[in-house]
């Protein structure tokens, strides 16, 4: 499997000489300046893959773009969603024409991931990112006031809510409104209260079955260009997987993986597993699901969370957490076999170590949130071996 390495770009400050360090080869990034909903040029794109790829000696490729941002008037269906597929369709026929061949993104409205701790203590002094359900809750009912929003939490997760508000401060309110808005990484929109009550009235009407049918349309309108320019589409499970403040969330199972891959059936329409992702849902049984879509796996997220029985969760080690890492690898490593005596030139699955926690001389450090170095150089280092001790068993290529 292809080791890759989310790079924000030249201002990130892991460089791609720090990445080369760790032993990745892929860089997964996206052009995050240009606003939403504008096309990649073939100038933008050519810059981007020549820093990352004119040192010879770093070894380095621009392996996975994550993500070309979908526009909300695409997934809501609007009536000017018409230029932003076209926008959409020019950036892929230009990053194709790169050689750029595979494109992660996702269709979770106004949010992306979301978290109410960006910093969770640990023993030892590292942080981890970790979701609350109370402290969500708290934000969704007495912030933002979303009417029927209490209809979405249990009792106790309620109690606990309120009580969490009426201790609070402004500042910690404040707090918790940034690391929720936290989860719109590389994207323009940061939304205060009011702003985001006239996000969420914009999608009112829009329930499960609408948004997965405007979903089905969007693979409609640039599927065929991908197939044409080259490149395959993966798109990302919602985080968490589960409906939040009221909106429909449509990649959160087995059964909506299956829904979205068999809408569009094409070789371009495939799929991101985060293991991360799915596994907050502790239904859903990741060595499953990379079996049953192993031959639409575009592209691989590996991290692991903890949960609780309210629906909170922390992001845990790589090798911990409820997701069986080593079967979930395996079923990958069984599927680039088959895809390499097939001679299929994608034979080799490009993976990343997802988030990280934040240890040893990154505590403190303005990297992204979840995206420390040497958090996730542990993650990688992990799953190396892992992925060398099964390739040693039962005889995989790497």
């Amino acid at each position: 499997m292809e080791q890759t390495w989310r790079w924000w770009g030249p201002n990130d400050l892991i460089t791609l000489s720090d990445i080369c360090q760790v032993g990745a080869t892929g860089i997964v990034t996206s052009l995050h300046d240009i606003p939403t909903g504008t096309a990649w040029t073939k100038d933008a794109v050519t810059e981007r893959k020549s820093i990352i790829e004119t040192d010879k000696s770093l070894g380095l490729r621009w392996s996975v773009v994550e993500s070309i941002q979908v526009h909300e008037s695409i997934k809501l269906a609007e009536d000017g969603a018409k230029e932003f597929y076209e926008t959409y369709r020019e950036s892929l026929r230009n990053l194709g024409g790169a050689g750029i061949d595979t494109v992660c993104y996702n269709f979770m409205p106004v949010l992306d991931w979301a978290r109410t701790q960006l910093r969770y203590p640990l023993p030892g002094g590292a942080t981890a990112l970790r979701f609350n359900a109370h402290e969500f809750a708290a934000f969704d009912v007495h912030m933002l006031a979303r009417p029927g929003a209490a209809a979405d939490y249990s009792r106790d997760v309620l109690d606990r809510a309120k009580h969490w508000f009426d201790a609070a401060t402004e500042d910690t309110k404040r707090s918790l409104l940034a690391t929720i808005m936290a989860g719109l990484p590389g994207a323009f929109d940061r939304y205060d209260i009011a702003g985001l009550r006239t996000m969420l009235a914009r999608y009112a009407q829009v329930d499960h079955a609408k948004l997965r049918a405007n979903l089905v349309r969007f693979l409609e309108e640039i599927i065929p260009t991908a197939e044409q320019a080259g490149v395959r589409m993966a798109i990302h499970p919602d985080d968490p997987p589960r409906p939040l403040l009221g909106l429909p969330r449509i990649t959160s199972t087995a059964d909506d993986i299956a829904f979205i891959l068999d809408a569009v059936p094409s070789p371009s329409n495939g799929l991101t597993l985060c293991t991360g992702s799915l596994g907050a849902r502790p239904a859903n049984d990741l060595p499953a699901i990379a079996k049953r879509f192993a031959d639409r796996i575009h592209f691989v997220h590996l991290r692991n969370v903890s949960t609780d029985p309210d629906g909170s969760f922390m992001e845990a080690d790589h090798l911990g957490g409820g997701t069986d890492m080593v079967a979930v690898v395996q079923a990958l490593l069984t599927e680039q076999q088959r895809r390499q005596k097939a001679s299929d030139p994608h034979w080799r699955l490009p993976f990343r170590p997802d988030h990280g926690h934040e240890m040893l001389d990154d505590v403190g450090k303005a990297t992204h949130p979840g995206y420390p170095a040497i958090g996730r150089m542990r993650g990688l280092a992990e799953i190396r071996g892992v992925m060398t001790a099964l390739a040693h068993q039962h005889g995989f290529a790497l």
